[in-house]
């Protein structure tokens, strides 16, 4: 049982009174605390200061040769293919490093198959209808993609090892104007979820209407743990091959919350097939990433073990934030059944349902005392959280006092907004 159902109403009335004038107290404070965004925190961005130490001449040649100063080397030097292969576990023919952001590659890849097709089919724009499966909590960015390119967006309820496969699957299917589904596969945004080795291979297995059909594979927190005993996530491309579908799936990463997010290096992988027509076009497109970056970073991190000595470091910064958050949260709403959250193994958020139709009200009140949440709703397509109850806290930026207090409100809210509803 809900622990206001158990209070009378004169308890009620004095509960909500004992939490308001906690609430108002913080409120005199005029506090202006940001926990909108999953941005790295000034630490985190310190620890990378020597890469920017690196002496000019040592970044001027690459392994084979060519000269980073200059044009050329449309999908990434030698060396940089190498290790962020290794990262992402595929081969050095099946990846294409990019720029700064797997934001841009994502979009770039929507607006390619817009406008030219995939892999030479008919080009999305002249198709009366693409629609996207959307596994929802989701990535507010992934879907506003979407929305800027028309693509209807389904929702696909999230489970405790990934979504629901078995709509995914019978959806796909049955119906060719599915074109593709998002996925953040491992330390979900916001969940943290890691997807099983059966969602994995479900995926891979997956027999789509549309032949072009494709699974975009943000694997964004790929290195990013909180824990010694990290989750395992079973390489996704090495799944549709062994399916017969290494065609089907798209994998993106980056380096921006490892590195330097407005300097880091994105990376797309995929089939040897779909690589080859994408660099197609990007003949047109760019001239060349920037060259000098990418050899910085293989210079700095050297290899995959290079970038997971460096991960603890960032681990050092996060875990004792999400600890705190955690614990807050279980010392004021623990054993009251108003609320339910994640207690994640890495990635960058915490995710919380309140009950039903409380999240925006939640986040009002929020505001009101100083304290930007991510908008509720944002996490599901269109901003519309079909039960208002799920809201996406990011403990990464704030310095652990100003989070503290952030967090002691957010959970006076949900108490405030919880035992009003109880009294009505």
């Amino acid at each position: 049982m809900i622990y206001y159902e158990t209070l009378s109403a004169d308890d009620l009335k004095n509960e909500i009174e004992a939490l308001e004038k906690r609430y108002n107290a913080f409120k005199e404070q005029k506090l202006k605390l940001d926990m909108t965004r999953g941005k790295p925190c000034s630490e985190q961005l310190d620890i990378c200061m020597d890469m920017l130490d690196i002496p000019a001449k040592e970044l001027r040649k690459a392994c084979d040769g060519t000269d980073c100063f200059n044009y050329g080397v449309l999908d990434g030097l030698p060396e940089a293919k190498a290790l962020f292969a290794e990262m992402l576990e595929v081969n050095t023919n099946e990846i294409i490093i990019g720029g700064n952001s797997s934001l841009n590659l994502m979009y770039d890849t929507i607006a390619r198959a817009m406008s030219l097709g995939v892999m030479g089919g008919t080009p999305w724009s002249k198709l009366e209808k693409v629609k996207f499966l959307c596994p929802s909590p989701g990535y507010d960015r992934h879907f506003a993609i979407c929305e800027l390119f028309g693509i209807e967006m389904i929702v696909i309820d999230m489970k405790q090892d990934g979504p629901d496969m078995d709509a995914i699957e019978k959806l796909v299917s049955e119906d060719e104007t599915i074109k593709g589904v998002w996925c953040v596969p491992k330390y979900s945004n916001p969940d943290g979820i890691t997807y099983s080795d059966e969602v994995v291979n479900r995926f891979a297995a997956l027999n789509p209407k549309a032949n072009d059909f494709r699974i975009f594979w943000d694997n964004a927190y790929c290195v990013h743990h909180l824990s010694d005993k990290p989750d395992m996530l079973k390489n996704i491309l090495t799944a549709c091959k062994e399916a017969g579908n290494e065609n089907m799936v798209y994998i993106f990463a980056s380096t921006s919350k490892i590195s330097f997010p407005g300097a880091g290096v994105a990376v797309m992988a995929s089939s040897v097939d779909n690589i080859n027509s994408i660099k197609k076009s990007l003949t047109i497109q760019t001239i060349g990433h920037d060259k000098i970056n990418q050899l910085r970073h293989v210079k700095y991190f050297k290899d995959v073990d290079g970038i997971t000595l460096h991960m603890k470091k960032h681990a050092a910064i996060l875990k004792p934030k999400f600890d705190m958050v955690l614990d807050i949260l279980e010392k004021e709403l623990g054993g009251k059944e108003i609320a339910s959250w994640n207690k994640p193994n890495g990635g960058y958020f915490i995710s919380l349902n309140t009950l039903d139709n409380c999240a925006q009200e939640v986040a009002k009140l929020a505001q009101e005392a100083g304290v930007a949440l991510t908008k509720a709703g944002a996490t599901y397509p269109y901003g519309k959280d079909p039960r208002d109850k799920n809201i996406r806290i990011a403990p990464t930026m704030p310095p652990v006092e100003e989070l503290k207090k952030a967090i002691e409100i957010f959970a006076i809210c949900i108490q405030l907004v919880s035992a009003k509803k109880f009294l009505k």
